[in-house]
C-alpha cells in the first residue's frame, strides 16, 4: 500500500514537470510514430516517455554508455504500445540492457520459467519475466526510423512483456480489457497462426513475418509489429486478426500511419 502511495506520488512530481524540448527534438527525429500522432497523442507518449525513462535501470553493454537519446527513443516505442492504456509503465520490467547491436547470448529457449530470446547466433534482443528487456540499440533505432517497415525490435520485446502480465508462462494472450473478447482472440489468433505455418511452410510470401510461426508467443509479438508498422495492410488481408489487436490495443495506428 505504501509503496503504491509512493509510486503514484513519484510519477504526479515527474509528470509536473514540463517535457524538454532537447526529448522532444529526438522524438521528431527517431521515432517516426511519434511525429504522426495527434496532438493529444503526443502528450500522452510524452507522459509515457517521462515515467518510463525515470523508473527504469537502463545499462550499457559492450563499451555503450547509455545517453538520454537511447532512452528516449525506446521509451517513446515501448510507450506506443500501450497509450491508450491507464497508467500502464511496464511496472514489472525492472531494467533495459542496451547493447551497440546484435549480441550473443547462450542458447535459450521459451520456458515456463518465462524467457524469451529473439534471433538464432547473433541476437537482437530478449524479454525475460520481471526484465530485464535487452535490446541491440542499432536495431531499436531503426525500428523508430522504420528504416525496414513492418520490424521493431522494441515492439515486439515489448509485446513479450504483455504476454507475460498473465504469468511466467507466454501463450501469445496477453491480458484481455473484457472476457468477452476471450473466445474471440483465441479463435482467431489460432487460425491466423495456423495460417501463417501454412504459408511459410509453402514459400508464400506472407505479410507477418514467418518468425511468428516459432510459437504463439512470437506469433503475437510478431502480428503486433505489423500491426504498428503495416496497419492499413493488415487490415486489408487479416481484418479479422487486425480487429482483434485494435480491440486489445485500443487504438487504430492508421490514424498515425503515413
Amino acid at each position: 500500500m505504501f509503496l503504491s502511495w509512493w509510486k503514484r506520488r513519484r510519477r504526479r512530481r515527474l509528470l509536473s514537470e514540463p517535457f524538454t524540448e532537447p526529448w522532444r527534438e529526438v522524438l521528431r527525429r527517431n521515432v517516426k510514430h511519434y511525429t504522426r500522432l495527434s496532438d493529444d497523442g503526443k502528450q500522452r507518449l510524452e507522459r509515457r516517455v517521462q515515467v518510463f525513462v525515470a523508473e527504469k535501470n537502463w545499462e550499457g553493454c559492450n563499451g555503450v554508455v547509455v545517453t538520454d537519446e537511447m532512452r528516449v527513443t525506446i521509451a517513446a516505442q515501448a510507450g506506443l504500445l500501450v497509450l491508450a492504456f491507464d497508467d500502464e509503465y511496464y511496472d514489472h520490467v525492472l531494467s533495459i540492457l542496451v547493447y551497440p547491436t546484435a549480441f550473443v547470448a547462450r542458447d535459450v529457449q521459451i520456458t515456463r520459467a518465462g524467457v524469451v530470446v529473439e534471433g538464432r547466433q547473433a541476437r537482437l534482443g530478449e524479454a525475460w519475466y520481471r526484465g530485464p528487456v535487452i535490446v541491440s540499440w542499432e536495431d531499436a533505432l531503426a525500428g523508430g526510423r522504420q528504416t525496414d517497415p513492418g520490424r521493431n525490435l522494441v515492439l515486439h520485446e515489448f509485446a513479450h512483456q504483455l504476454d507475460m502480465q498473465n504469468g511466467r508462462e507466454l501463450d501469445g494472450t496477453p491480458p484481455l480489457p473484457s472476457p468477452g473478447l476471450a473466445p474471440r482472440w483465441a479463435e482467431v489468433m489460432e487460425r491466423e497462426f495456423q495460417q501463417l505455418r501454412r504459408d511459410c511452410h509453402s514459400h508464400r510470401r506472407p505479410l507477418i513475418d514467418c518468425y511468428g510461426t516459432t510459437n504463439r508467443a512470437e506469433f503475437f509479438a510478431v502480428a503486433t509489429e505489423t500491426f504498428f508498422e503495416r496497419p492499413a495492410a493488415l487490415r486489408s488481408r487479416h481484418p479479422e486478426l487486425f480487429d482483434v489487436l485494435h480491440a486489445y490495443y485500443r487504438q487504430d495506428p492508421r490514424e498515425f500511419s503515413p
